[in-house]
């Protein structure tokens, strides 16, 4: 291995966001560390800030990183309901990103990474309220009451609160159940 293969891990940038994905998913955003973080690595305590300067930094991109997969997975659904469904899907599938972006607290609110991310994923959002028939004269109440429903329903459901609710059951089928027991097909 030469030296700068050595210092560069690789890819030390994405082994530390990966262990701080593992710290987050099993001990939560508090447990985070870039010194516990770099020794799992095997690097010096300082090589992970030279790519995230500091804990908040890390967090950040995590964050950031997490409103690109979610853009991804909302753009690929064709109407509100299925949206939800990806909403669903996400947090089961990404509950450590899940967690972090939406503690605002953690991250720094200004930086253009994380603002741009946000931005492609409100307007994913957005996008699937603009399916709903078109009489509704409150399209913003109702990406509010479309994202509570589905923000809701992931965070019970990541924190073991739907289990005896949903059983056996794949949580997406339920979601879409729910949402069928709400809305009519045409959006009323």
């Amino acid at each position: 291995m030469t030296s700068d293969r050595a210092y560069h891990h690789g890819d030390l940038r994405r082994a530390v966001l990966t262990a701080a994905l593992d710290v987050i998913r099993t001990e939560g955003p508090a447990a985070l560390s870039l010194r516990d973080l770099a020794r799992r690595a095997g690097v010096s305590h300082a090589a992970p800030a030279h790519h995230f300067k500091d804990r908040t930094g890390l967090l950040t991109a995590i964050a950031a990183e997490g409103y690109d997969l979610f853009a991804d997975a909302l753009a690929a659904a064709p109407d509100l309901r299925e949206r939800g469904v990806r909403y669903v899907r996400f947090a089961a599938e990404h509950p450590a990103h899940f967690q972090v972006m939406f503690q605002p607290d953690l991250c720094r609110d200004d930086d253009p990474d994380l603002l741009a991310a946000k931005a492609r994923a409100t307007a994913e959002l957005r996008a699937g309220v603009a399916t709903l028939a078109p009489t509704t004269d409150a399209p913003r109440l109702t990406g509010v009451a479309a994202w509570s429903l589905a923000h809701g329903f992931a965070t019970l459901l990541l924190s073991g609160n739907l289990d005896a609710a949903v059983g056996d059951r794949d949580p997406e089928e339920v979601f879409r159940s729910l949402t069928a027991l709400l809305f009519t097909p045409d959006g009323g």
